[in-house]
């Protein structure tokens, strides 16, 4: 009989164990479920697409994004997406945003450049390619040599420009997969209105030079002009100072002061005038 009460209590035990963990673990699930986040279906590049690709239905794909990790200019719709071209390049699955689209109107390099900015080609040669090391989306800082006068000593070079990105090299809107160097004629440069102005000036007055840049580099240090004198080590011929005008005194006329003064009076009709001796001082 003992044994039997002991089964059941056992029995009990397990049934009361088991209904207790089943009660933890449905909670536990429905913690879970609340916390976990909610997606939402949005527009990837199905494969790598290049800066320049016109969007198809073929090359997107729809990728799942939690809404809890808000980005802006996330698109939900293939139509919103399908018929633009990239102006900026996006990996395989990830999400294409409005940014990286030019307007439905622009096509080819035009649709490279985001609103608000230009396109200015530069007339370049091997040494200012950098042996034919820039290719379409390197940064470069521009620099230009001025010869005022055509006087040596006064040969002086300065950077116009930092940052900017190559738009294309020659014909090419993409890098050689391989980075084979290849010597152009012609640089396109991305740059503001203004700066699309400097480079113009720039060009037209002296030689322009590249300078490559690292592609993580940013920073835009001040960077001072540097002339002949200092490039030599020669010091610089200081201007003599000009001589002061010789001042020559003016000459200031001595007034005689008067031996007499007069004095006037005045009676009725009459009028009559004496005259005093001026006493010295």
């Amino acid at each position: 009989m003992s044994s039997r009460r002991i089964g059941l209590a056992l029995f009990a035990a397990v049934v009361i164990s088991l209904g207790v963990t089943s009660v933890f673990y449905m909670r536990i699930m429905n913690q879970e479920a609340k916390n976990r986040a909610k997606n939402k279906r949005v527009i990837a590049a199905a494969t790598t697409l290049q800066p320049g690709t016109p969007i198809t239905a073929d090359n997107v794909t729809e990728i799942n994004w939690p809404e809890n990790v808000p980005l802006e200019g996330l698109i939900e719709k293939k139509e919103d997406v399908t018929g633009h071209v990239l102006i900026y390049g996006v990996a395989a699955n990830e999400p294409v945003l409005t940014r990286d689209l030019a307007s439905g109107a622009s096509f080819g390099l035009a649709a490279k450049i985001p609103d608000g900015m230009r396109a200015t080609a530069v007339k370049t040669n091997e040494d200012m390619s950098v042996a034919g090391f820039i290719f379409p989306g390197s940064h470069v800082d521009v620099l230009v040599t001025l010869h005022p006068d055509n006087n040596n000593e006064n040969t002086l070079t300065r950077t116009v420009l930092q940052n900017v990105q190559v738009l294309s090299t020659g014909a090419k809107m993409d890098p050689d997969p391989n980075g084979k160097p290849e010597n152009v004629t012609v640089v396109t440069l991305l740059v503001t209105p203004e700066q699309s102005e400097k480079l113009a000036l720039a060009e037209s007055q002296g030689t322009l030079h590249f300078a490559l840049r690292n592609g993580g580099d940013s920073a835009n240090p001040e960077t001072p002009t540097v002339d002949m004198a200092e490039l030599t080590g020669v010091p610089k011929k200081v201007a003599p100072e000009p001589k002061p005008e010789k001042q020559i005194p003016r000459r200031v006329p001595v007034v005689k002061a008067p031996e007499f003064y007069s004095v006037e009076t005045v009676a009725g009709a009459k009028s009559s005038v004496s005259k005093f001796p001026v006493s010295p001082e």
